[in-house]
């Protein structure tokens, strides 16, 4: 028999184990719970219905209502031994990251330049769903035939809502649409607008696809009944929300280069995990994109978190995000639902005129900001800046010209932060480093402030939609003692890789990683890569914030050993010497014939 890996966090299994020794399976209160966990572990009242909703959510507890106070429940742990049996059945249906990926590159090569990417994205989001449906129906089922109900009774249980994730109606399950395919256009648009009005928090995002005016068009219509066809090969409801998440986002990296031709902008999560690195997110802080798009900057953020602190501690992370693009929006809705991801607070709007988190009549206000807003963005003058919401609060250092708004982008972002604990990590383009003007002007007023703490030029060649090197911008409302009145410049145009995928890219491997925020976090000086430079020099600048004006990679210098290389010269020469005698040698006798 394989060895099986149960992986649930020690502080649940922890509190499983005490329930377990006083109750084995025998039925329990939450009164009961309550007093064994206090005595025992010394665990507050308040907090044991979150440890035993924490247990029953890793599947290792049923309850159901106490038959004789209907406002209770009833407790009941499940053995060692059903549980790993249950691992088992799971892990033996489980789908691996490669065939995940390859399921997706074959629907890919389906639609290829010819079709929107969003509609794989939806059908993906369906049959996970749906098949989840069904293996929740399932486990509730089989539960409550053990408890005594009926066939049809414990059928009426295991489609009650509470015990699913989603409200979805069985005619509305991947197999019941699949079944006429004639109708596939019809069902599937039905099936998104019933579950849109039964599930309101899903309404964008599947109010996001039309497949009847998809399918007008013959040759839609057959990509469509082959995508589905594809899609029902495999069951998806084992596969983990890490590696599906992986695939979504393999889906977006996929047609990034098509989309940026559309004028949307994917950054690559390299970066992003570059700025997260830095700006260490943590437990109980909340983490705010204004210019969420796909979400990438909140995902990475969380899994950031979770990795450093454990599963338990990431649900106390708390994200924000907006997005002026209502069908990106909804996209980036839906991935943070494929990476199970329910704790965010996405909003719609155009931010720099309308940011929608507040506090009364204030701007809300975060630990950590993050954004690749866009670059260059026109029509943001102060004219128009002066229309939106909290203007004097945000943009308190300038206007920006009407040509590019990525100072108003930086100055809101600023204005979001916390005044104690905010830091700031915006993807910016190089250009407004050291233009003039409004910008230099904008620039000038945050130096003197101290409000920028670093700056990292980007390798090229790293965008989807420019070839042109993009910034890191850092900024820091409550510097530490020791950086204070200097700003860091990193030179990492030199720090990356060749794209696996696609040519003519470059990325950011992981030790280049590692590398630049390691530099960052020491905030120190290194050869032609990083330097903190004094606030004065920048003055003396023009307040120009151009990275290689501050640091520029050395290149080796090669050692020579003058004594051989001369002796090498010699003998050269001498050659040289030879050959020349023997063609002068050789003219002569033509010239005598």
């Amino acid at each position: 028999m394989a060895k099986v890996e149960i992986k649930i966090p020690t502080w649940v299994e922890k509190r499983y184990s005490l329930l377990w020794d006083a109750f084995t399976d025998s039925e329990f209160t939450l009164d009961k719970a309550v007093e064994l966990l206090g005595e025992t572990n010394k665990d507050k009242k308040e907090e044991i219905p979150v440890y035993l909703s924490e247990i029953r959510k890793a599947g290792w507890l049923t309850d159901e209502l106490d038959p004789n106070d209907a406002r209770k429940r009833l407790y009941k742990l499940k053995s060692k031994e059903k549980i790993i049996g249950e691992i088992f059945a799971i892990n033996n249906n489980k789908l691996d990251r490669g065939e995940v990926e390859g399921l997706l590159k074959k629907a890919a090569d389906l639609i290829r330049t010819r079709v929107d990417y969003k509609f794989i994205l939806i059908l993906l989001f369906l049959k996970r769903f749906s098949d989840k449906w069904e293996l929740e129906y399932e486990k509730v089922y089989k539960e409550a035939l053990g408890d005594g109900l009926s066939e049809e009774e414990a059928k009426q249980e295991a489609k009650n809502s509470a015990y699913h994730d989603f409200d979805f109606p069985e005619e509305f399950l991947w197999d019941n649409i699949r079944k006429d395919v004639s109708t596939l256009p019809e069902k599937l648009s039905h099936a998104l607008k019933t579950l849109a009005e039964r599930n309101p928090h899903l309404k964008d995002v599947l109010d996001n696809v039309d497949f009847i005016q998809f399918t007008t068009s013959r040759e839609n219509a057959e990509i469509l009944r082959q995508l589905v066809e594809l899609f029902s090969v495999q069951k998806l409801h084992h596969v983990s929300p890490d590696i599906l998440g992986d695939a979504y986002e393999w889906i977006l990296r996929y047609f990034a280069p098509q989309k940026a031709k559309e004028g949307e902008v994917y950054t690559p999560r390299e970066v992003i995990k570059l700025l997260i690195e830095i700006l260490d997110p943590m437990p109980g802080e909340s983490v705010y994109d204004p210019a969420s798009a796909s979400n990438g900057m909140l995902i990475i953020s969380y899994k950031h978190v979770e990795n450093q602190y454990g599963k338990a501690e990431v649900d106390k992370l708390f994200l924000y995000g907006q997005e002026a693009n209502q069908k990106t929006l909804a996209l980036g809705r839906m991935n943070l639902y494929i990476h199970d991801i329910k704790n965010a607070n996405l909003a719609y709007g155009d931010t720099l005129l309308y940011p929608k988190f507040k506090e009364g009549e204030k701007l809300k206000q975060f630990d950590v900001v993050i954004a690749n807003p866009p670059w260059n963005q026109d029509g943001y003058d102060e004219d128009v800046l002066k229309k939106g919401e909290f203007w004097k609060q945000r943009f308190r250092y300038g206007f920006v010209p009407k040509q590019s708004a990525d100072w108003a982008w930086v100055q809101h972002m600023l204005g979001s932060a916390k005044d104690d604990t905010g830091r700031v990590g915006v993807v910016i383009d190089n250009g407004c480093l050291f233009r003039g003007g409004k910008e230099q002007a904008i620039r000038s007023r945050m130096l003197e402030d101290d409000l920028i703490e670093g700056l990292i030029l980007l390798p090229e060649k790293q965008f989807y939609n420019t070839g042109a090197p993009g910034a890191l911008i850092f900024l820091n409302k409550n510097k530490p003692e020791e950086r204070r009145g200097k700003v860091l410049f990193i030179n990492a145009s030199s720090e990356y890789e060749q794209h696996p995928e696609i040519r003519k890219l470059n990325r950011l491997g992981e030790a280049h990683i590692q590398k630049i925020a390691e530099a960052y976090r020491k905030f120190a000086a290194g050869d032609g890569f990083v330097r903190a430079v004094p606030l004065d020099e920048i003055k003396n600048n023009d307040y120009n914030l151009n990275v290689t004006l501050y640091v520029f990679p050395q290149e080796k210098v090669e050692e020579i050993d003058v004594s051989k290389e001369w002796q090498e010269l010699r003998v050269i020469e001498d050659e040289i010497t030879g050959v020349e005698a023997k063609i002068e040698g050789y003219l002569k006798e033509i010239m005598t014939k």
